[in-house]
């Protein structure tokens, strides 16, 4: 068996004479106590009847506070039992304590920027943090609980990001980086599941088809072929990104700029998504061994002359990888321009017509997904899906 009640701890008053008031759980004859933060003077306390008397200053507010936490320890002991868990006076103790951990909706997002900070995940750290940056102005503080975070509090936010002309892609990108956060805040026990606001507010609503950002093949072959000498630096590296992120299966501007001799093996590209943390391993084409001819005279291993020694610092690095796709992204518009493409040239254009090709080769989604790094087949459906139909539309001319 398994008690739970209330006891004013006289044994240990505390330094204003006040004795505290904690829970007392017993199971095995062991006796473990959670501590409920309040205290009350001997003479406000009736100890034969186990509860505060009449003149005790805020009883209804402490009484309260004394059946909610009975009842959340007694539920977590069902809980348990339900599921057949083995449990202690101490291991139950620790479960209620954690479950009732007080941590801030400013609290968590920093600790997951940490988190992303120490696992050099930066892209998606600076996702995050535009989230948290965009939350801290709308609201006066995130200094509050996530149980203060209902439908009503989310259509406000959605409502304020509107009036700062947000686009509804970047909306729902603040929106589902929120509620990674709120799910986190679940899975840690600092919110209780009956408060998740997501359910009544549906954050897929929030999506707006992409614009078409993959070109054919002619189009390709010539942003490949594209003049370069006698160019200046950023055109020769724009065009040498470009055209080894198609041939070698979209790979993205951050994770070229990483590359090394190191991940040359066998003949084969071996890298590891900084992304995903998904691992890739494709074979090196004459084509992309070809653009490998740019080499780095900036010092270090690296492949691309994009990062160099100097960089020690993450931050280091982050500021140059955001200075370099800036330039890189420019020439490649200009280069479009001046090819009559029909998109607005980028280094991530290359990517998606990279997908476009294998698709319209008739090539599996799951094949795809692999070779791009998405972490499911839903992402990669998510690419396909914005791209042109000239496929369906061809097999419903021959209805």
């Amino acid at each position: 068996m398994t008690t739970v009640e209330v006891v004013c701890y006289k044994y240990k008053p505390l330094k204003n004479g006040e004795l505290p008031i904690k829970i007392r759980i017993t199971k095995d004859r062991k006796i473990r106590y959670v501590n409920l933060g309040v205290s009350t003077k001997q003479d406000h306390w009736d100890f034969s009847k186990n509860h505060p008397k009449p003149n005790c200053p805020n009883r209804e507010q402490i009484e309260k506070l004394i059946a909610n936490k009975i009842s959340e320890v007694k539920a977590q002991i069902v809980e348990l039992k339900a599921d057949c868990k083995e449990f202690t006076a101490t291991s139950l103790v620790q479960k209620v304590s954690n479950s009732s951990k007080s941590v801030s909706v400013g609290e968590l997002f920093q600790e997951h920027l940490k988190y992303l900070v120490e696992m050099k995940r930066t892209g998606y750290m600076l996702s995050i943090k535009q989230t948290f940056n965009s939350l801290a102005a709308f609201s006066s503080s995130l200094d509050i609980p996530f149980s203060d975070i209902d439908a009503a509090w989310l259509r406000r936010y959605e409502t304020w990001l509107r009036k700062q002309g947000k686009s509804e892609n970047t909306i729902g990108i603040r929106f589902r980086n929120l509620r990674m956060i709120y799910n986190l805040a679940i899975e840690k026990g600092v919110v209780k599941k009956e408060y998740y606001p997501f359910s009544s507010y549906k954050v897929s609503r929030l999506h707006k088809d992409t614009a078409k950002r993959a070109i054919q093949k002619e189009d390709i072959r010539a942003v490949i072929n594209y003049p370069v000498k006698g160019k200046d630096f950023y055109t020769r590296l724009a065009v040498a990104l470009f055209s080894f992120s198609y041939f070698m299966g979209g790979i993205n501007f951050v994770d070229m700029a990483y590359l090394t001799s190191k991940n040359i093996v066998g003949g084969r590209l071996i890298y590891t998504r900084r992304k995903t943390g998904k691992l890739i391993n494709l074979p090196l084409s004459s084509e992309a061994l070809s653009v490998l001819e740019v080499k780095n005279n900036t010092g270090g291993n690296y492949l691309f002359p994009i990062l160099s020694s100097s960089h020690k610092t993450e931050q280091m690095k982050l500021n140059r990888l955001h200075k370099v796709i800036t330039k890189v992204n420019r020439v490649l518009k200009q280069i479009g321009k001046e090819l009559n493409l029909s998109v607005k040239l980028t280094t991530y254009v290359a990517r998606h017509s990279f997908a476009t090709v294998l698709k319209r080769e008739g090539v599996s989604t799951s094949i795809i997904c692999e070779t791009l790094g998405h972490s499911s087949e839903k992402v990669t459906q998510i690419y396909l899906d914005s791209f042109e139909n000239s496929q369906i539309d061809e097999a419903m001319s021959k209805l």
